[in-house]
């Protein structure tokens, strides 16, 4: 989980400066840490609670974010099963980017599955503990931090590192443009609903199946 606490550290900072310099309570914001526990969720959570959003709104932009949970539940359901409940609700969730690819990389290459399970557990464990914890300090020095630092920029930095690298998958690029060309034309629709639909449509464009060209037989027997 190390290489990964690199990038998400910094991310939790932000997060908590973002909430200690919002319009809602610090605790509030720090609270998202740990009942949504998902950080672009938060981040749309947190400023659209500063901007007045209804309640309806939020809880829908986060869902929609936060759906490729269900795809990763998916994946690494035939690895849980037979283990009891318990694990099951505290795997899942744990279950965020990060624990994820770690999990599945170990139980890919471990017939050992209570190996895979004590493997997946830990990494879990400290990745939702560090999280926590940098929420925490962002929101406790983000007011004494100066603004020359820039640190609101490491969020949208962030999100694009980890966008950019799989811009080679067409899904992916469908998804994207669609949600930046629909984000910037519903930027003016009421309760913040435009960053939702956003969401909705670049989703719905990457489930989209792709076309093929024909083939150059293909084009010579037609």
């Amino acid at each position: 989980m190390g290489p990964w606490l690199v990038g998400t550290i910094p991310f939790g900072l932000v997060i908590g400066v973002s909430a200690a310099e919002a319009n809602i309570p610090t605790f509030v914001g720090w609270l998202t840490g740990p009942l949504i526990y998902a950080g672009s969720a938060q981040v749309a959570a947190i400023g659209m609670l500063d901007g007045g959003a209804a309640p309806t709104a939020v809880i829908l932009t986060a869902t929609i974010i936060n759906l490729r949970l269900v795809i990763y539940s998916a994946a690494i359901a035939p690895y849980w099963r037979g283990t009891p409940l318990w694990w099951r609700l505290i795997g899942g969730y744990l279950l965020v980017d990060p624990s994820f690819t770690v999990g599945v990389e170990r139980y890919s290459r471990d017939s050992d599955r209570e190996r895979g399970h004590a493997h997946y557990l830990g990494g879990a464990l400290v990745l939702w503990s560090t999280w926590l914890l940098a929420i925490g300090v962002g929101a406790a020095t983000g007011a004494a931090l100066p603004d020359w630092l820039g640190l609101h920029l490491l969020v949208p930095l962030y999100l694009v590192g980890v966008i950019v690298p799989s811009l080679g998958q067409p899904g992916v690029r469908r998804a994207v443009a669609t949600a930046a060309v629909v984000a910037a034309a519903g930027f003016s629709l009421p309760m913040h609903l435009g960053l939702a639909v956003a969401i909705a449509a670049g989703v719905g464009a990457a489930l989209l199946p792709a076309t093929s060209r024909p083939t150059a037989s293909e084009r010579s027997d037609r």
